[in-house]
């Protein structure tokens, strides 16, 4: 179970004064106020205007925003104020041609898995049994009904939505008219047929809906967890059931921005996806709640956020332990959470992968992941960013099998059916990697049970 100790949550609510958080970029016009229960948002001259997210939780707009903090920090009608920060320029993980042993691609081990007719799908490793997921024999084993359908929602760099692999899994706004300018289904948002675009806005400063990619990031995690099975072309996604809705939030260089990311997933949540896929993180969290108020607050929706762990490792001799040294939005403590550590072909911890034994709940495939890429592609990639969409695909058929369990339940068996790995003991805190056979075997069983 994922902790954060009283002292931090106390010690880091409001605004920070350290020189560190001082000297971070954050919006010039933005603060997140929120107002203690019962009250309502204090009158300023200083706000321009202010937007309620949920609950007692307000967006304000202000040209002077240090004035209006202190003001605001000074009322006893309010519980904290944020400033909207920046999470810091840093590189996407890069195109890979190497394993972590040195060697060649071509020399990757090719499974055979008669599951599925999709040419390339034997270079997923993740679906065998001995190392990665179990999903061939998962697929051997499904029930004879349908799973559920799972609109999974991307919150990365856009997709490529026209990709051979990916055009006949996006999810489709069919209370919305492509095209005509209106917002037909009064959600705030002008023509979102597949999502959302939190990084361009109108002349109203909403969101657009341009999702298209243009880093080949966010088509690899859509690839991942749902690429169309047995078309006959390129690979297969982990999940059968899954709708890829795609939230454009993360720049190509990741500097991505609060506000953003409490507004991809309060749309991803309000427009039915039941799994939100975080392959992104920062170092530092300025001492702000909004990102995790946010996740729980979805929560009541059903909603199970999946986040990558992180790649500070450089492993075996030093690992990065996310519960000294904290990244978010993994090292949160909202019990929706599900953060993921990244593994190899040979089943041990990927050397970059950061640990938790108490903050990183379990491990998941993420070393030389191939999967669809911009432009009808596809390549292969490695981090925690490709271990959380394999996760994703996993949660999203447990959840399709099991509809009637609740997200908090559907978290508990994913950590309880795990495959052991003695390396991973003390390491995360399941001390093992998800299996999709055990996983959907396991919320069978507890579905039948009287408690649920």
């Amino acid at each position: 179970m994922k902790k954060l100790t009283t002292g931090f949550l106390i010690g880091f609510m409001g605004l920070l004064s350290t020189a560190e958080a001082s000297n971070l970029r954050h919006h010039p016009n933005h603060l997140f106020v929120k107002m203690k229960q019962g009250e309502t948002l204090v009158k300023s001259p200083l706000i321009k205007s202010a937007k309620k997210l949920f609950g007692n939780l307000y967006l304000v707009k202000s040209t002077n925003i240090e004035q209006l903090a202190g003001s605001l920090s000074d009322s006893e009608s309010v519980e904290y104020v944020q400033k909207d920060f920046f999470a810091g320029k840093s590189e996407m993980p890069k195109h890979e041609i190497l394993d972590e042993a040195g060697l060649f691609v071509k020399r990757l081990q090719h499974f055979d898995f008669t599951t599925f007719n999709d040419p390339e799908v034997g270079k997923l490793w993740a679906f065998n049994s001995k190392a990665g997921l179990d999903v061939s024999g998962a697929y051997d084993a499904l029930p004879s009904t349908d799973a559920k359908e799972i609109i999974v929602a991307v919150v990365d760099t856009g997709v490529d939505h026209n990709h051979e692999d990916l055009k006949d899994i996006m999810w489709s706004n069919e209370k919305e008219i492509r095209g005509n300018g209106i917002d037909d289904d009064n959600n705030g948002y002008i023509d979102d047929i597949h999502g959302l675009n939190t990084l361009v806005r109108d002349a109203q400063g909403r969101a657009t809906m341009n999702t298209m990619a243009s880093h080949w990031h966010g088509t690899h995690v859509a690839g991942t967890i749902a690429a169309t099975q047995n078309n006959g072309v390129g690979i297969a996604g982990v999940a059968n059931n899954v709708k890829i809705m795609a939230i454009r939030t993360v720049p190509d260089n990741a500097d991505e921005l609060d506000s953003d990311i409490v507004e991809a997933f309060l749309y991803a949540a309000n427009n039915g996806a039941k799994v939100i896929n975080c392959s992104f993180g920062k170092k530092v969290n300025e001492g702000g709640m909004v990102v995790r108020d946010t996740i729980n607050q979805i929560s009541k929706k059903g909603v199970i956020v999946v986040a990558s762990a992180g790649n500070d490792s450089s492993g075996p001799f030093s690992w990065h332990n996310n519960d000294v040294d904290q990244k978010f939005p993994a090292s949160f403590d909202s019990e929706n959470l599900l953060v993921i550590a990244s593994t190899t072909s040979s089943g041990g911890l990927s050397s970059f992968s950061n640990i938790g034994p108490t903050t990183v709940d379990v491990g998941s495939p993420g070393s030389n992941i191939y999967s669809t890429i911009n432009g009808n592609r596809y390549s292969m990639a490695s981090g925690t960013s490709m271990a959380a969409p394999n996760a994703s695909g996993v949660v999203a058929m447990v959840m399709g099998y099991n509809p009637t369990l609740k997200n908090t339940t559907i978290k508990k068996i994913l950590m309880e059916s795990v495959t052991m790995v003695p390396e991973f003991k003390g390491r995360i805190v399941t001390g093992g990697r998800l299996n999709l056979k055990s996983a959907l075997s396991k919320a069978a069983a507890r579905r039948k049970t009287p408690r649920n």
